[in-house]
């Protein structure tokens, strides 16, 4: 009886084994029809992809988004989406052309004597230029918990108990939020934080010289913040000091909608600089709200969740994996432009004419060190556009024999598209002229710059690592701005030949003579040792050091030795502006379309060692006669007096050689034909609000160019069933050979 129990018992099991095989089959098809549904490899979810979302990438995170404080082209990518400035450039004219952004109209110019009255713009006695601006009614304030009032007016988080910031992690943790219209007052206070030394300012300096009253306006209130800061318990970031007590004499709120500027004397170049990021509104509340050390210690204040009226708002601000903006859904009508194509130009770009801004909805910025993920995300369809680095340049560009760019058939085929232009910017490896080896102005120091910079053949640097797309510069002024001079006439005859039609770059023996003449005969010092130089950069990458390496060649031919001293960017630039530096390698982008942008680069009055690390004068350079036709020239028309004097510059520039002057870039961008709207305008940072994204075309293509890959899971299946058929068989003759045993009663 036992025994037949015992059978019984393996007959129950049998249906198990067939549920069991059934649950495998069901769960692979489960995963295959998964699979096929959505595409695996996607960094997004499915419905990000689907919506009017722009996926873009950045390399490295923004340390300042202050707009009072921020001046790096990474962090403005950012800021300019989120802030704005009484001025923009239109998107699509050339020349650059300013119009009116927050502004009714462009601003109203009116001159004035020593006595502040009016004159004409003819007359000599024009010691003022005036600027009226009349805002445009309605603007608001993005929503956000520094404009919640109770019922009595009073501010609900400004003044918060340290228990109350436990569960706040970011601002849209608090649960009340409000806006505000922005007021001619709020670009009042911007000047006013301007003027605030604490808040380091990279461009105070330089309008204390043209801001009437300005630097008394400064001189007064960092004086009166350091007293108040001496009398509490606070620190810069963490106590508020009100500016609005005090008044710039040459910055008056008029009305709610109206203010005024008064410079000193002429600057024509002025209007350009209310087109930047450092003249955009701040609210005080804003200010006052982030001054809280519950907040600060959460890093929540102004340079990382910034407050604007732009079309986008920094809901997302996390520097080691992503940024993200999302559309103001308060944002006033702006229309797209419905003119100002020029004519070369493709038509389609005024397809959506008169249209409201903006388009997309959304736009994600994903943390990419490295430049192979990011280009084969870029070929998934993963992000939207993309740059070309020198390891993908084949696979992308074809360069004809007279050096023109056109895409491969693998981009074609994908339907991407591409721009090409020289940038009106320049690449520079400079020398800190405060250095007592590198700097200086005797003829030896001198003669070892002119000597490394033959030496450090750019033309090679151009060609190897960017594959063409820059041009090696002569000076500082990039083409497309007015100042730079091609041929001949611009030749940096300390550094090139002028050879059958074209610069050809001195030889190695010209570079060891001038070095030898330096006092370092074979690169060696008076004691017979390698003359040793440090090289400070933010390149850290798999992918620089290459370049690193080919740096460090170009010293050596010299028989210098090159100390490569690498670190992030961030402590790159404190490191820079401290003037801790011996050489460095940076870059600067045209703030606006004028050579003086370019030239207060070496202005001494610039100088980080003279502004307490916040000038703009990186090297450090000093030179009276420069610094004098820079003063005469910067406030002057283009005109040929100025282009003379331009001239006159570069040329003492190219003699003193504080920079190895690099290279102009070449942009080459590519972009998914689902992006519309691309359009390249270096000098208009806010030009995420005219991009369009076709998301069904997009989201079409990401499926087709990422199916799948199914046979790994028909092989784990496989896998799964023969290891499993040896048991069943096993199972089988077991079960077969109880049954045929005969029974106690059989034997019988």
């Amino acid at each position: 009886m036992k025994q037949s129990c015992r059978m019984q018992s393996h007959r129950i099991n049998r249906p198990a084994v067939k549920r069991f095989l059934s649950l495998v089959a069901i769960n692979a098809a489960l995963l295959i029809s998964l699979a096929v549904e959505a595409n695996w490899n996607s960094p997004y979810p499915t419905e990000k992809v689907a919506e009017e979302t722009l996926f873009s990438a950045f390399s490295t995170p923004p340390k300042h988004l202050d707009p009072v404080v921020s001046y790096s082209s990474n962090e403005w990518a950012i800021l300019s989406q989120v802030y704005e400035p009484p001025l923009q450039y239109h998107y699509l004219k050339r020349p650059y052309t300013l119009e009116p952004l927050t502004l009714s109209k462009m601003p109203e110019l009116i001159f004035l004597d020593k006595d502040f009255q009016k004159v004409t713009e003819s007359s000599p006695d024009i010691a003022y230029s005036q600027y009226l601006f009349t805002l445009k009614p309605n603007i608001k304030f993005h929503t956000h918990p520094a404009f919640v009032q109770n019922k009595e007016g009073e501010w609900t988080y400004h003044k918060m108990s340290q228990t109350a910031f436990e569960d706040i992690d970011s601002i849209a943790d608090f649960e009340l939020k409000a806006s505000r219209t922005l007021l001619a007052s709020d670009y009042v206070y911007a000047i006013k934080r301007m003027a605030l030394r604490q808040n380091h300012s990279p461009i105070l300096d330089s309008m204390m010289d043209y801001i009437e009253g300005l630097k008394q306006y400064s001189d007064k209130v960092t004086k009166g913040y350091q007293q108040h800061l001496g009398n509490s318990k606070g620190t810069v970031k963490t106590t508020f000091y009100d500016l609005n007590k005090f008044d710039i004499k040459g910055v008056e709120v008029i009305d709610s909608t109206h203010y005024s500027i008064t410079i000193k004397g002429r600057y024509p170049q002025f209007m350009y600089w209310l087109s930047m990021n450092f003249f955009s509104p701040i609210a005080w509340e804003v200010d006052a709200f982030y001054k809280q050390p519950g907040l600060v210690e959460k890093n929540l204040t102004l340079d990382t969740s910034p407050v604007g009226t732009g079309p986008y708002q920094l809901v997302e601000n996390n520097p080691n994996k992503r940024l993200r903006l999302l559309a103001n859904p308060d944002y006033r009508i702006e229309r797209y432009p419905s003119s100002g194509l020029p004519q070369e130009a493709d038509a389609s770009l005024l397809e959506d004419a008169g249209k409201p801004l903006p388009f997309i909805k959304e736009v994600i910025y994903s943390l990419e060190k490295e430049s192979v993920p990011l280009w084969n995300k870029f070929l998934q369809g993963y992000y939207d556009a993309s740059g070309v680095s020198s390891d993908s340049f084949d696979q992308a560009v074809n360069v004809s024999n007279t050096g023109s760019m056109s895409l491969t058939a693998e981009m074609t085929e994908k339907g991407i598209q591409f721009l090409n232009m020289v940038e009106p910017s320049v690449m520079y490896f400079g020398f800190n002229m405060a250095d007592p080896v590198v700097g200086g102005y005797s003829d030896k120091q001198r003669k070892l710059r002119q000597a490394i910079s033959i030496a450090v053949n750019y033309e090679e640097y151009v060609s190897i690592f960017l594959n063409g797309r820059g041009v090696v510069a002569h000076g500082p002024v990039p083409p497309g701005i007015p100042g730079y001079v091609s041929g001949k006439p611009g030749l940096n005859s300390v550094i090139f030949d002028w050879v059958e039609g074209q610069p050809i770059r001195k030889s190695l023996l010209v570079a060891k003579q001038l070095l030898t003449e330096a006092g370092y005969p074979d690169g060696r010092m008076s004691d017979g040792k390698p003359l040793t130089l440090y090289y400070d950069t933010a390149s850290t990458g798999a992918d620089s050091q290459s370049v690193l390496n080919w740096y460090r060649k170009q010293f050596a031919k010299l028989g210098i030795e090159l100390v490569i001293r690498a670190t992030d960017y961030n402590r790159f630039q404190d490191k820079v502006r401290g003037a801790k530096v011996q050489m460095f390698s940076w870059g600067w982008n045209a703030d606006y379309p004028d050579p003086e942008n370019f030239l207060f680069l070496l202005f001494g009055g610039n100088a980080t060692i003279h502004t307490d690390g916040a000038g703009i004068n990186s090297s450090n350079y000093d030179n009276p006669e420069f610094n004098a036709l820079f003063l005469e020239m910067k406030t002057m028309e283009n005109g040929p007096k100025r282009q003379g004097i331009t001239q006159k510059m570069i040329k003492i520039l190219q003699e003193d050689s504080p920079w190895i002057w690099g290279y102009y870039p070449k942009s080459l961008a590519l972009y998914h034909h689902w992006l519309h709207n691309v359009w390249p305008n270096p000098l208009a940072n806010n030009t995420v609000k005219y991009r369009r994204i076709d998301a069904e075309a997009r989201q079409k293509l990401q499926a087709e160019w990422n199916q799948p890959v199914l046979w790994p899971f028909g092989i784990v299946i496989a896998l799964i069933l023969l290891s499993i058929y040896p048991l069943i068989r096993a199972y089988r003759k077991r079960q077969h050979r109880v049954f045929s045993q005969p029974t106690p009663k059989e034997q019988d």
